[in-house]
C-alpha cells in the first residue's frame, strides 16, 4: 500500500505540467493580442483605403457622366458647325476669270462695235463658262481684265484692228457695263503692274472656300510658268486652275500640267502687227519692235542727168534738137568701213542674270533698245546696268537685211536709216547728219548713239 509520501512526487510533477501549461496559454494568450491589434489596424487601414476609393468611384462616375452630357453637347454643336460650314462652302460660289487683256485680246469684230462689242463679248464669255459648270443657275461668274488701255490702243489701231482708240476705250466700258462682276481694268504702262494684279488675286481667291474655278488668260506669257508652278503642288489646287487659251498656249506654260480651255471664239489667235510699218507689239515687252525679217537695206540714192534747156526758136510739130551736157557719174555713196558690228557673244550666265531681274530692278526697254527714256532719273527701272558685261554695243546700218541691234535674244531693228525722197523720215532717228547719204534733209535730230553708253 503506498504512503502518502509517494504522491509528493507526482504531485510536484503535476504542478511543474500546471506552470508550464499557464506560462503557454499566457504566451497564447499575449500572442493572440498582437495578432489581434495587427489585424484590427489592417482592418482600419482598409476601411479607410476602401473609404477614399469609393469617393473616388463616385468623383470618378460623377465626372464621367458630366464629361458625357458635355461630349454630347459638343457633338450637337459640332455637327451644327459642320452643317453652317457647309452651308457656307455652298452659299454663293463664283468662278473667277483673269485676264491679262495686253496679250489675250478679244476678237477684232468684238472690238470694232466699241460699246456693244463689249457688252457682247461679256455675255459670250459668261455664257461659254457657263455651260462649261456643273451648277451654273447657282454659280456667279466673275471676270477681271487688266490691260494697259493706251498701249493696246495705239498697237490695235496700228493692226488696223480699230480706226480710232477710242473704239477701244467704248469696247471697254461696254464690257464693264454688261454684268456687275465684269471689269475690265487700265493698270497702266508696265507689264509688271497687270502680272502682279492677276497673280495677287489668284492667291487670294484660293484660300476661299467659295472660288471653285479659277480661269487664267495668260496662255500668250511665258512669264507665268513659274507663277503656276508655284501654285500646283497639290491635287485640290491644279483642279482648281484652268489656263484659258485664245492664243495658242506656250510651252513653258504647257509644261506646268495645268488644264487649258480653248476660247478661240472669243480671243484672237494671233499677235498684234503695225501693218503700217514692220513694227509689231509685244505686250512681253510693252513696246514696239521691227522684226528682222522686215529691216530692208535703205535704197542707193539714184543722180539724175539734167535736161538741156528748151530751144526757143522750135517751130511747132517739128522734132525738138536737144544737146545734153554729159555729166561724170558720181560713185554709189560709200559709208565707209562702218557696217554691222560682228556678232555678240552674249554670257549666257549674264542672260539668266538679266532674266531673272524682277520689278524695279528690270532694265527699262526704252532705254537699252531704243534710248534716250523720256522719263529720265524718273523711270522706275534700272538704266545703269551693264548688259552682256561690257555695256551695250552700238550698231550702224550697212544697208544689210540682218538684224541691226541684239540684245539678250531680242532683235529690236529700230536703229536703222529711213530715208524717202532724200528726207530723213525715221522718227527716232540717231544718226548724225554726215552719216546720212549726201544731199539728206534731216526732220528729226535726237542724241546721237553715245545715249547707249
Amino acid at each position: 500500500m503506498e504512503s502518502i509520501m509517494d504522491f509528493i512526487p507526482r504531485y510536484r510533477e503535476y504542478q511543474s505540467q500546471k506552470e508550464r501549461t499557464e506560462c503557454l496559454i499566457k504566451d497564447l494568450m499575449i500572442h493572440c493580442e498582437h495578432v489581434e491589434s495587427t489585424l484590427r489596424k489592417e482592418n482600419h487601414d482598409l476601411q479607410t483605403r476602401l473609404h477614399h476609393a469609393q469617393l473616388d468611384y463616385e468623383d470618378a462616375t460623377k465626372s464621367r457622366r458630366e464629361l458625357q452630357e458635355q461630349m454630347k453637347e459638343l457633338r450637337a454643336q459640332l455637327g451644327n458647325v459642320s452643317q453652317d460650314n457647309n452651308v457656307l462652302k455652298q452659299r454663293n460660289p463664283y468662278v473667277l476669270v483673269l485676264v491679262d487683256g495686253d496679250g489675250l485680246i478679244f476678237k477684232e469684230h468684238l472690238i470694232k462695235q466699241g460699246l456693244e462689242g463689249g457688252k457682247k463679248a461679256a455675255y459670250a464669255l459668261r455664257q461659254e463658262i457657263s455651260r462649261r459648270c456643273d451648277n451654273a443657275d447657282d454659280t456667279e461668274i466673275i471676270t477681271k481684265v487688266v490691260a494697259n488701255l493706251t498701249g493696246l490702243a495705239k498697237a490695235m489701231k496700228r493692226d488696223g484692228t480699230i480706226e480710232n482708240e477710242t473704239d477701244l476705250r467704248d469696247f471697254m466700258l461696254g464690257f464693264t457695263q454688261a454684268k456687275a462682276s465684269f471689269d475690265f481694268i487700265d493698270v497702266g504702262h508696265g507689264k509688271e503692274r497687270a502680272d502682279s494684279k492677276i497673280k495677287e488675286t489668284t492667291r487670294w481667291n484660293l484660300r476661299n472656300f467659295n472660288c471653285k474655278q479659277i480661269l487664267l488668260g495668260v496662255s500668250h506669257d511665258a512669264g507665268y510658268a513659274p507663277f503656276l508652278d508655284e501654285i500646283l503642288r497639290d491635287d485640290n489646287t491644279r483642279k482648281r486652275i484652268t489656263i484659258l487659251e485664245g492664243f495658242p498656249t506656250v510651252r513653258e506654260i504647257i509644261a506646268t500640267g495645268a488644264n487649258v480651255v480653248n476660247f478661240d471664239d472669243l480671243f484672237r489667235t494671233d499677235k498684234l502687227v503695225d501693218r503700217t510699218s514692220p513694227v509689231m507689239y509685244s505686250p512681253w515687252l510693252g513696246c514696239f519692235y521691227t522684226p528682222a525679217e522686215h529691216i530692208k537695206a535703205s535704197p542707193t540714192p539714184t543722180i539724175t542727168l539734167p535736161l538741156a534747156p528748151k530751144s526757143t526758136n522750135v517751130q511747132a510739130n517739128r522734132p525738138t534738137s536737144v544737146t545734153v551736157k554729159s555729166v561724170p557719174a558720181q560713185p554709189p555713196w560709200n559709208p565707209g568701213a562702218r557696217g554691222i558690228d560682228p556678232p555678240l557673244n552674249i554670257d549666257q550666265t549674264v542672260l539668266d542674270r538679266i532674266k531673272k531681274r524682277k520689278d524695279n530692278d528690270k532694265l527699262c526697254n526704252n532705254h537699252y533698245l531704243r534710248g534716250p527714256c523720256s522719263k529720265g532719273d524718273q523711270c522706275c527701272f534700272e538704266h545703269d546696268y551693264k548688259p552682256n558685261g561690257g555695256g551695250a554695243e552700238s550698231h550702224i546700218p550697212s544697208g544689210s537685211p540682218e538684224p541691226l541691234h541684239e540684245w539678250s535674244g531680242l532683235r529690236s531693228g529700230e536703229l536703222h536709216l529711213r530715208v524717202v525722197n532724200g528726207v530723213c523720215v525715221h522718227p527716232y532717228c540717231k544718226f548724225h547728219p554726215h552719216e546720212h547719204p549726201p544731199g539728206t534733209k534731216l526732220k528729226t535730230m535726237k542724241k546721237p548713239f553715245a545715249s547707249y553708253e
